[in-house]
């Protein structure tokens, strides 16, 4: 089968194949043909390096397929279901999940480094134990997760990653509060999902902050109320707050540098939201004094800060109901043969969500 590769951390071109094969197959698994996965930020942070994950290895985490094939044992899923992908499925035995806090469950980091593939040169991995730019992929159970076959295979790709983790920041983690102020900074596909989640919340002000002039645009499109470069958000919280700082702010980036600024423009008291994934050599410092004096809350949100699979069934509910955009997040469609074409309107900037069509 056909998938997309990449051979050594730190390449910025990935080498479609067609000698792949897809393994691991048998009791507790379910064997996917993947239809459709959007390209993340985070699969460009794991090819450079910045996200651990063993090499050679098949990116993409944020898909939607059909089952082909079950294993013994598996009973929610059968052949001929659509799924969506979840790169991070609960456990439910481990003491995160006995607390309900199924999104910080390590079940799914442990696939990380058993391969997904193989080809005649050797083990290949998937990314996040996934690997869904590829035509078929092998997962745990609980990696296939059922869908209604009224949401198309490109918006439920969405919903297994950038969109939960985007809307779940604002409406899990932060819980913004009608009649807040907000910042977002950093307005790509998880940006907008959390601008899409304040407005739902009901926050009054809602200001998008990214240094592309066409995501700050559609950032407008979604439900911010005003868009500005990054050297003009000190003039917006003074507009909008009269120089206190936000509500809220969210960093949506994933660099300590970004998160300074973000801490920077909390007001006090205030609730800064930490949803980019960063690298683990890049530090945030704060000061001792300033942690106290501020008593601002600094609130890391992994996976959108709640359980995924509610999470998942919530934004269908919204979905449906036109209370939020999936369609309009998807800027650009490229077949897998296209796959570098994707990542460099990633890089640009210039694509929300690429849909990778396979």
């Amino acid at each position: 089968m056909r998938a997309a590769v990449l051979h050594e951390t730190g390449q910025d071109k990935l080498e479609v194949l067609d000698d792949v094969e897809a393994v691991g197959f048998g009791p507790g698994k379910v064997r996917v043909r993947v239809r459709a996965t959007g390209l993340c930020h985070s699969d460009l942070s794991a090819m450079n390096g910045v996200l651990p994950q063993p090499a050679p290895f098949v990116p993409g985490h944020e898909g939607a397929g059909e089952v082909t094939e079950v294993g013994e044992g598996v009973t929610h899923v059968k052949p001929g279901d659509r799924v969506v992908v979840c790169w991070l499925p609960a456990c439910g035995a481990c003491p995160s999940c006995k607390r309900g806090q199924t999104e910080l469950c390590l079940a799914g980091f442990m696939n990380a480094g058993t391969p997904n593939f193989k080809r005649p040169g050797g083990d290949v991995f998937g990314f996040a134990g996934t690997g869904t730019f590829a035509e078929e992929v092998v997962v745990a159970a609980g990696c296939a997760v059922p869908i209604p076959d009224d949401v198309p295979f490109d918006i439920a790709a969405l919903i297994g990653c950038g969109v939960t983790t985007g809307l779940g920041a604002a409406l899990n983690t932060a819980d913004v509060q009608a009649g807040s102020s907000v910042a977002v900074i950093g307005c790509g596909g998880v940006g907008i999902s959390a601008i899409q989640g304040a407005r739902l919340k009901g926050a009054a002000e809602i200001v998008a902050v990214d240094p592309v002039a066409s995501r700050r645009e559609a950032a407008l499109a979604f439900g911010a109320t005003r868009a500005v470069s990054p050297d003009e958000l000190a003039d917006a919280r003074q507009s909008v707050t009269a120089g206190e700082g936000f509500d809220y702010v969210f960093e949506v980036v994933g660099r300590s540098a970004t998160a300074r600024t973000a801490y920077d423009q909390t007001r006090r008291g205030g609730t800064l939201v930490v949803v980019g994934a960063g690298a683990m050599d890049d530090f945030l410092q704060l000061n001792m004094f300033e942690l106290f004096f501020d008593e601002k809350r600094i609130l890391p949100s992994m996976y959108g800060g709640g359980d995924v699979l509610s999470s998942y069934e919530r934004t269908i509910a919204l979905w449906r109901a036109g209370r939020i955009d999936l369609e309009g997040l998807i800027t650009h469609r490229v077949p897998l043969a296209g796959i570098n074409e994707a990542l460099d309107q990633m890089r640009s900037g210039t694509a929300l969500r690429t849909c990778i069509e396979i």
